[in-house]
């Protein structure tokens, strides 16, 4: 994985990027987590405090008392990709505010939550847990988090438009899809920074026009005309370009779909705190089951669109043809964020459909049922309009 990974990471303990963000190289990882088990006790009356979107602070579910969270003055660091890689499992943390968690043997996803709580269902697919909460496995722990800005309220109104908008569901989804189980998530992100330098080699091709002679019927009797056609002329090209990528977003869960995970974006990265359990308080957070090395896999697969549109761009002409290319990475860093996600999950015929919101925008993302019965009078009532209109055009 590293082997195309230059030299360049390893030049300075401390340098930066070229958007000018500090860049930590050191070995130690930031020490992010406080004491375990937190578990944000009212200073007004003793019940748990949980973070309310709307309020964007940790609010008392009994007596409404409010408590601002502190925010840290750090910009958020970008973590050296080498240096994680060459850690120790020692080097690992169990994340303050998800100290246990459980497996569901259903869609595999691995729930974290607070000590001493419990969660029967499933959030990612509703299936019930079976297993026992068990200490959490220390992992890379997250550096940073987007809390939530869209409440259930909003995020139920927004299912519902959503349901209401597919015109082929069955009449019965509306009362499938419970809005009643919105599960609020965090869900576990790489994003990845890197300068990349890619050599290629391909063909450049240039339009020109050619005559050309062909037989043609006219008035039944054959005659050689004329007629000019577009040719390409290829030459072969090389070269090398250069390229900045920020904040390369790779899904890291395992428990949601990852094509609709990834079209939750855009986020509005900038925003991005400081990691701190309260952001955690009252919601569920899944732990990462894409890895770091296979992280940066997804990203570089993300990548390569826009390394192939800059070489299209560098070899010129009319079209262009990449034959190879070969990208070296530098000044490679990783943040392991979490972002959040509404998701709600329901079974119709013994299939499992979700529905992913993005808790910061609104945008809506998952698969529902189609009614055969619905899809068939449409394409009769098609059929219908087409045939009025013919016989229409014909005189009838």
């Amino acid at each position: 994985m590293t082997k195309n990974i230059s030299s360049s990471t390893q030049e300075t303990p401390l340098s930066l990027s070229p958007s000018g963000r500090r860049i930590n190289t050191l070995p130690d990882a930031p020490q992010l987590a406080p004491s375990k088990g937190k578990k944000f006790p009212c200073l007004a009356c003793g019940a748990q405090l949980v973070f309310e979107p709307n309020a964007q602070a940790l609010v008392c579910s009994h007596c409404g008392q409010q408590e601002t969270i502190p925010q840290s003055a750090n910009e958020i660091l970008e973590l050296s990709y080498e240096d994680y890689l060459n850690k120790s499992q020692a080097d690992l943390q169990v994340t303050s505010g998800a100290e246990v968690e459980v497996r569901c043997q259903s869609c595999g996803a691995i729930v974290m939550m607070a000590a001493k709580e419990r969660t029967q269902d499933c959030p990612f697919c509703g299936v019930h847990l079976d297993s026992e909460p068990h200490a959490a496995t220390p992992a890379i722990p997250p550096s940073a988090v987007l809390p939530f800005r869209v409440d259930q309220n909003r995020a139920k109104k927004v299912f519902q438009q959503w349901v209401n908008s597919r015109w082929f569901a069955p009449d019965d989804l509306k009362k499938l899809a419970d809005l009643g189980k919105l599960a609020g998530l965090y869900t576990p992100y790489w994003t990845f920074d890197a300068m990349t330098h890619t050599f290629y080699s391909g063909q450049r091709g240039t339009y020109y026009w050619d005559t050309e002679q062909y037989w043609a019927n006219v008035n039944g009797k054959n005659q050689l005309r004329t007629r000019q056609v577009r040719r390409t002329r290829w030459i072969s090209a090389r070269g090398q370009i250069r390229h900045w990528f920020d904040d390369i977003l790779v899904v890291a869960s395992q428990g949601l779909p990852r094509e609709y995970a990834q079209e939750l974006a855009p986020w509005d990265m900038e925003q991005l705190v400081d990691f701190k359990p309260d952001y955690l308080s009252g919601f569920r957070t899944e732990r990462y089951q894409i890895d770091l090395q296979q992280g940066f896999s997804l990203a570089q697969e993300l990548m390569q669109p826009t390394l192939r549109h800059l070489i299209g761009r560098d070899i010129g002409g009319d079209e262009q043809r990449i034959d190879s290319m070969q990208t070296q990475y530098s000044g490679l860093t990783f943040k392991h964020v979490l972002l959040p996600i509404w998701v709600a999950a329901y079974r119709y015929q013994n299939r499992l459909y979700r529905i992913l919101i993005n808790a910061r925008t609104g945008e809506v993302q998952g698969n529902r049922p189609y009614s055969a019965f619905k899809i068939a009078l449409a394409i009769i009532g098609g059929l219908i309009v087409l045939g009025m209109i013919l016989y229409a055009q014909s005189g009838g």
